[in-house]
């Protein structure tokens, strides 16, 4: 079962929380829970999307495109430039079909070098761990006092 089928199944069983669930890619050999890492990697709509960051300002697509094809199967690279200058503006959004490409390039591409400059890879969308409290808000000790509102005639 495709980790996006078993988010799928997470939610229509209804799951709340499916980032809590245990997520297993037998072809990639990664299995994981939001206990087990700091912060939890979050699928997009079409796929997993991991940002590239201290791009040297000459990089083409092409050579980006070549060093993460390595890690699988890149499905969109994107790479900003500036509007004045035209060259690129430091970092690059690449989106992978499976959580374990995506994970492989993390591992992988991380603190290597390109154009003498040492890349840093992360996911571009986390959730972060689950908490204890699961309180909403900033305060503490629970429910805030407020002002009731004029009684209406």
């Amino acid at each position: 079962m495709s980790t996006e089928e078993q988010y799928d199944a997470a939610l229509s069983a209804g799951n709340d929380h499916p980032d809590e669930m245990v997520v297993d890619e037998p072809e990639s050999g990664y299995t994981h829970t939001a206990s087990d890492e700091p912060s939890t990697p979050v699928r997009s709509i079409e796929g997993w999307i991991i940002l590239v960051t201290n791009v040297h300002e000459e990089a083409s697509e092409e050579e980006l495109q070549d060093v993460f094809a390595e890690y699988g199967e890149v499905q969109n690279l994107h790479m900003n430039l500036d509007r004045r200058t035209g060259y690129v503006k430091g970092y690059a959004l690449i989106q992978y079909p499976t959580l374990g490409e995506a994970k492989a390039a993390v591992e992988g591409a991380n603190g290597t070098k390109f154009f003498d400059q040492e890349l840093s890879v992360d996911f571009a969308f986390v959730r972060p761990p689950v908490s204890e409290d699961r309180g909403r808000g900033g305060r503490e000790g629970g429910e805030r006092e407020r002002s009731r509102s004029p009684e209406r005639e």
